[in-house]
């Protein structure tokens, strides 16, 4: 009888496949979902983007003094060619989550082995925090973008002789373009820092081609020319973009702030950037990751992640607002801890590969439980949350397409201007015009000399009556 090998059998051969093809299709799948039915509106903070998005008027060199300048080109460029709609708002959001998943996975395969970058992938697109910021129509991405192209491309560098060339330019590229986002900066400081103390960084660089690198340094220069100059002109981005609050702020709210973003366990909930970021095993995880890392630190990964953490820790305590940059060094801390656990287990067992593959088991039942119960928690908590899904408003959905006079108050007057700019046939103002007019519920009233001829409803349970036509007496 010959020998049974496990090595042998088909799903053992291309479980690496299967398993990225499994994170693949969820991602695709959250996606959809994320940015068509849940939370299914937009914020208070999607419609300023938009506003901000609108106001990029490229022969007003003034109006390009903003942060995160090259989203909101993005997005502005999603609205001419689509309008404004809920679906064009976030497509700008959903398209960079798409990518920054993709580079994500990459960058886990690189750092780690195929088993870990699996797992790791699979948690971290299911957790509320990554689907939130996939389809959030803010700025609230590229913190996880930028992050891990930067990282991605760094170790494209060190890693592979095809393609440098095109690595370093993209590289220089994106270190320019991430200058425009608030903390972005503190990646770059941490990468530097590592080159100039790790060893093996510093040998690298130096077998680098000195010509090429200056003309990958030449083209970043260009691109960051015009945030130079409107940092100088606006001292005030200056700190923005450093993270740096321009008030003193309040330690004890900062506090009880990061408490309930990373360990509020106990007492889930948020308005609308859900909290915790992370399960109570997913922590558990990320907290034996700081571990390996801790133990590895003589490696240039965990030189980069340490550096990283340390120059984010203070900013974030400062500024409880910008929590999102850390999700990219939790992952790989999570993805640390994976590393760990199934190091110690398989030490355990290093011939025997039935224990091994048995290993196995419990620590897919625990990512299966993180999955799932980070599925279901985002889709029920923006779903159905009274403090979480009024926050979000489906009124755009709602206006009727032959709607051609839209009565509104003067804080809804700007972002209502922008969706009058993308279609012509409709005319905003404060005060009724015309013989027929729509008003929104803020802006509701007696109106002398017209009837109500028709209430529009949303499905919510509050406030639900969204818009009131009005037809002359």
């Amino acid at each position: 009888m010959s020998k049974y090998v496990i090595s042998e059998l088909f799903l053992y051969r291309w479980r690496y496949w299967f398993g990225y093809s499994i994170v693949a299709i969820g991602l695709i799948a959250i996606l959809i979902f994320a940015g068509l039915y849940a939370p299914g509106g937009i914020s208070a903070a999607e419609m300023q983007s938009v506003i901000k998005s609108s106001s990029i008027n490229y022969s007003d060199f003034g109006s390009l003094a903003i942060t995160n300048l090259p989203y909101h080109m993005l997005q502005q460029l999603s609205l001419v060619i689509f309008g404004v709609s809920i679906l064009s708002i976030k497509l700008p959001s959903i398209i960079l989550a798409f990518f920054s998943a993709i580079g994500l996975v990459l960058l886990l395969r690189l750092w780690f082995k195929p088993r870990i970058a699996v797992l790791a992938s699979l948690i971290a697109i299911t957790t509320g925090q990554f689907i939130f910021i996939a389809q959030d129509g803010t700025q609230g991405v590229l913190y996880l973008f930028w992050s891990v192209m930067l990282i991605l491309l760094a170790s494209l560098i060190s890693n592979k002789k095809k393609f440098r060339m095109l690595y370093k330019v993209s590289f220089f590229i994106f270190s320019a373009l991430s200058l425009y986002t608030p903390l972005s900066i503190y990646m770059l400081i941490a990468l530097a820092t590592a080159i100039i103390l790790h060893p093996h960084l510093r040998f690298m660089i130096r077998q680098l081609s000195k010509p090429k690198i200056i003309f990958a340094m030449t083209i970043s220069a260009i691109l960051a020319v015009p945030l130079v100059i409107t940092v100088i002109k606006t001292p005030n981005l200056g700190l923005r973009l450093l993270g740096i609050p321009t008030q003193m702020p309040d330690f004890g709210a900062n506090f009880a702030s990061l408490g309930a973003e990373y360990l509020g366990f106990a007492k889930p909930g948020g308005t609308t950037l859900m909290t915790p970021f992370f399960e109570l095993g997913s922590m558990l995880i990320i907290a034996a990751g700081v571990y390996y890392v801790i133990k590895t630190r003589e490696t240039a990964k965990s030189y980069v992640i340490g550096l990283w953490t340390l120059c984010l820790i203070p900013i974030i305590f400062l500024n409880p607002g910008f929590a999102s940059a850390t999700f990219l060094p939790l992952v790989i801390l999570l993805a640390s801890g994976l590393n760990l656990l199934l190091a110690k287990w398989y030490g355990l067992f290093p011939r025997n590969p039935y224990a091994r593959i048995g290993g196995l088991i419990p620590v897919v039942i625990l990512v299966a439980v993180l999955v799932t119960s980070g599925l279901d928690r985002y889709a029920d908590g923006y779903r159905f949350d009274p403090n979480i899904a009024p926050n979000f408003s489906t009124d755009l959905k709602l206006i009727p397409q032959d709607t051609k006079n839209l009565v509104v108050t003067i804080n809804e007057l700007d972002f209502y201007k922008v969706v009058a700019a993308h279609n012509k046939q409709l005319n905003v103002s404060v005060a009724p015009t015309g013989y027929t007019f729509l008003v929104s519920h803020e802006a509701n009233k007696t109106f002398e000399g017209y009837k109500v001829k028709q209430i529009i409803v949303s499905h919510g349970t509050n406030q639900s009556d969204r818009f009131y036509l009005y037809t002359k007496i």
